[in-house]
C-alpha cells in the first residue's frame, strides 16, 4: 500500500522567522488530524519499516517541528500546534524503535479495535513522557550550552565548514561528554575532514 506523504508547511532547516496565515492553517490541519493516524502514518512510513527507516524519519520530522525553532514567535496557537505535532512524533518513535512494542502495536492497529489502539496503551503516561524526554535529550542535548553548540555545529555542517563544525562539537562534548548523538555527529564530521585532507594532499602532514 502506498504511503501518503505529508508536505511540511515549515522549511526543513534554518530558523523559522515567521509563520504565514497559510502555514498556520496547514499546521492546524496536521495537529487536528493527529488522533486519527497511527504511528507509521505519523512518521510517513510503511508498516514494514525497519529500525533504520524509523530513526531517519523521526530525525527528519523532529528537526522540522522542534519547538526551539519557533520559541520566539508570538502566535500561541501556532506554537501549541507545533508542540502537539512534535510530541506525537516523539511518542511514535518511542514505540516503533522498540522491536517488542512495534510488534505488539502492529497487531493492535491491524485488528478489529484499530480505532481504539492508535496510541500505545501499555506504557503509562509517565513512562511515555520520560522516554520522550530521553529521546529529545539524545538528539539535541541536555544542557543549554550543549544544545547551542550542537545547533551551531549543524549550521556549519550545512555550509560544509567541517573544521568549525568539529570545534563546536568538541566544545559541546565538554558539556555533555556522554551524549551519543554528539559523538556520532563528530565522527561523521571528522571523516569529512579526513576526506578533505586527502583531496588536498596533506593527510600525512604533521598536525
Amino acid at each position: 500500500m502506498a504511503i501518503a506523504t505529508r508536505a511540511s508547511p515549515l522549511p526543513a532547516t534554518g530558523a523559522v522567522e515567521q509563520v504565514t496565515a497559510q502555514q498556520a492553517q496547514q499546521l492546524a490541519s496536521i495537529a487536528d488530524g493527529l488522533d486519527g493516524q497511527d504511528y507509521f502514518q505519523l512518521l510517513q512510513l510503511p508498516q514494514s519499516a525497519g529500525a533504520g527507516e524509523i530513526k531517519r524519519s523521526f530525525y527528519r520530522d523532529s528537526r522540522i517541528y522542534h519547538p526551539d525553532r519557533i520559541f520566539h514567535l508570538t502566535d500561541t496557537k501556532v506554537k501549541e500546534d507545533i508542540g502537539a505535532i512534535y510530541r506525537r512524533i516523539t511518542e511514535a518513535y518511542y514505540v516503533l524503535r522498540d522491536d517488542a512494542k512495534r510488534k505488539k502495536y502492529l497487531v493492535d492497529i491491524n485488528g478489529p479495535e484499530r480505532a481504539a489502539k492508535l496510541r500505545y496503551s501499555e506504557a503509562s503516561e509517565a513512562e511515555l513522557k520520560a522516554e520522550a524526554k530521553k529521546v529529545v535529550e539524545e538528539e539535541f542535548g541536555t544542557t543549554p550550552k550543549g544544545r547551542q553548540l550542537y545547533k551551531t555545529a549543524l549550521q556549519e555542517i550545512e555550509r560544509q565548514q567541517w573544521s568549525a563544525a568539529e570545534r563546536n562539537l568538541k566544545s559541546a562534548l565538554m558539556y555533555e561528554s556522554s551524549n551519543v548523538k554528539f559523538k556520532e555527529k563528530l565522527a561523521h564530521v571528522q571523516l569529512k575532514l579526513e576526506d578533505q585532507r586527502k583531496l588536498n594532499g596533506d593527510s600525512f602532514k604533521i598536525k
